[in-house]
């Protein structure tokens, strides 16, 4: 067994488990579109380690979304359209291309100075090449390219730094917390008319909104609600801890006291923070 194990050694590992002599059954029926999925919660785990600043664990979930790319480069392989070399291949020249400062030649091994360009011009240039990318692509439009397939709060903070970008925008945030506000108001008359599908629309406005906020405030709004999440994770099982401890579940207590203990588990985080 060797000592340390190589990227190589990955793709071979890879090989075997699509063989089809001896491989791994599992691992044989995959398809492009059947291992997404596992794609998407694994850059997930990578992102709540780091996250947690669980560096220990973070080694291990990069191996597991590295494996991912591994997988889709035999697919791709196996099927005639790129392999891993050719994946690598663009990717370098991708971030030369898109990084002229540091590379002006366009060669990565030339000797490179420094264009003493300060981080604003870097910014600009780097959406200007990214927008000349996008037009090759035939995506048109100051909105085009933007993954249909993102989450949706990440998908909206996208398109609104798009439109941000050529001056559509809130000046500062007031203005944006009024337009929240303005949606919550919508809402609460669509709701109270009984329309279900436009209160469905003007929720969804709310959430957009909220997002504008978060660009705003320079916060990632995947991250903010994930904070939340686990927060909300932590403060309800404390409240079903409370009440075990008197020998009760929580479908036998009442609403109030529900209330009371959520309230008692937030008094003691603040009391430990």
């Amino acid at each position: 067994m060797k000592e340390r194990y190589t990227v190589d050694d990955l793709q071979y590992l890879m090989s075997q488990l699509r063989n089809p002599d001896g491989g791994c059954p599992w691992d044989l029926k995959q398809s492009f579109a059947s291992i997404v999925p596992s794609t998407i919660e694994e850059a997930y785990e990578v992102a709540e380690a780091i996250e947690r600043a669980d560096f220990g664990h973070l080694s291990e979930e990069l191996g597991d979304l590295l494996f991912q790319v591994i997988f889709y480069a035999q697919l791709g392989r196996e099927e005639g359209h790129f392999d891993f070399s050719q994946i690598v291949d663009a990717l370098v020249r991708k971030l030369v291309r898109r990084h002229p400062h540091v590379f002006p030649s366009g060669d990565l091994y030339a000797e490179n100075v420094n264009t003493g360009i300060d981080e604003a011009q870097i910014k600009q240039n780097w959406e200007t090449i990214k927008a000349s990318e996008r037009a090759a692509k035939g995506e048109v439009g100051t909105l085009g390219g933007v993954a249909v397939g993102l989450p949706a709060l990440t998908r909206a903070m996208k398109l609104q730094k798009r439109a941000a970008q050529v001056g559509f925008d809130w000046p500062d945030i007031e203005g944006v917390l009024d337009k929240i506000a303005e949606e919550v108001q919508e809402l609460r008359e669509a709701v109270a008319s009984g329309n279900m599908e436009h209160a469905r629309e003007e929720l969804g406005d709310l959430f957009f909104a909220c997002v504008n906020g978060a660009r705003h405030l320079q916060v990632d709004p995947e991250v903010a609600l994930r904070q939340c999440n686990r927060k909300f994770e932590r403060r309800f099982g404390a409240v079903e801890s409370r009440l075990e401890a008197t020998g009760k579940k929580l479908a036998d207590a009442s609403l109030d006291e529900l209330d009371r203990l959520w309230d008692a588990a937030k008094a003691d985080e603040k009391i430990r923070d």
